[in-house]
């Protein structure tokens, strides 16, 4: 019997060890967010995360395989084994750290909202300064007032199971209709065909389909939002019990850090530094 409990001890260590120990880490991303990833003209993946990815892998001695993933499945895929890691421009919220863990933060940015230049909205919301949400200080208040007030009645787009759906809720639920989409691409499509009155998103997201000219007449109106449901930045997910890989891979993105591999790939992919 107590060897019985010996083996069943080693069976379990040797499970919990498995994903930081592997010699291939699989890694969830949705391949449809760029610059963070996507789908290039090639079929393959590309982009920031994909790059960081391949550099994080190499620190640790390790190979990427990219498994895709539509967004709203992402979580439950990673709590059934489907992949080790999140790389899919997933900030950390307490939200989701209630079902799985996080690695220190490797890039952050803010989120704006985005409309058709040809909206009212555009002349009347031209507000652009940083807030941090998680200090609600009179300034924050007051602009965030200025914003609730300037979209109260319209209709405002944003990708379910999103840190951007979190702020629509929690922020302007009694004064807009929400409209939830399952891709960034499909909101656009419906901003662009005049369906939404605004569309909120990360800056990096509208800025990219401004310098593509994907929205011909795209205006990026308010604060550019930190902080509260916005998160902690953005980080690779990855399960609970996953306590070994998570410290590895902790340690190759402070050290891509340190040396300037981030930055760089960010300037790369974005235009400008969002390292953490």
């Amino acid at each position: 019997m107590r060897m019985l409990f010996v083996l069943l001890g080693l069976l379990m260590a040797a499970k919990a060890g498995f994903a930081a120990d592997q010699a291939t880490i699989r890694i969830g991303t949705e391949g449809r967010y760029p610059p963070w990833n996507a789908t290039g003209d090639d079929g393959g993946l590309e982009g920031f995360e994909i790059d960081l990815a391949a550099d994080l892998c190499r620190r640790l001695n390790a190979s990427c395989a990219f498994v895709e993933q539509s967004w709203d499945g992402m979580l439950p895929a990673l709590t059934t084994d489907k992949f080790d890691l999140i790389m899919a421009g997933m900030t950390i919220t307490e939200e989701r750290r209630q079902l799985i863990d996080f690695s220190v933060c490797y890039a952050s940015e803010p989120a704006i909202f985005a409309v058709r230049s040809d909206n009212a909205l555009a002349a009347t919301i031209t507000l652009d300064e940083k807030i941090d949400l998680s200090n609600l200080s009179p300034g924050v208040r007051i602009t965030l007032n200025a914003l609730r007030q300037a979209l109260a009645g319209t209709t405002v787009g944003v990708q379910v199971a999103s840190p951007h759906a979190a702020f629509v809720r929690r922020y302007l639920r009694e004064l807009v209709e929400i409209r939830y989409y399952d891709t960034l691409e499909n909101l656009t499509r419906d901003l662009e065909a005049g369906n939404v009155d605004a569309a909120l998103s990360s800056r990096t997201y509208w800025s990219r389909l401004g310098e593509q000219d994907s929205i011909p007449h795209l205006a990026l109106i308010g604060p550019n939002m930190i902080g509260d449901v916005f998160g902690r930045g953005v980080g690779a997910g990855m399960r609970k019990e996953d306590g070994d890989l998570r410290r590895r891979v902790n340690d190759a993105i402070a050290a891509a850090l340190a040396d300037g591999t981030i930055a760089r790939l960010a300037k790369q992919w974005f235009g400008y530094d969002i390292s953490c």
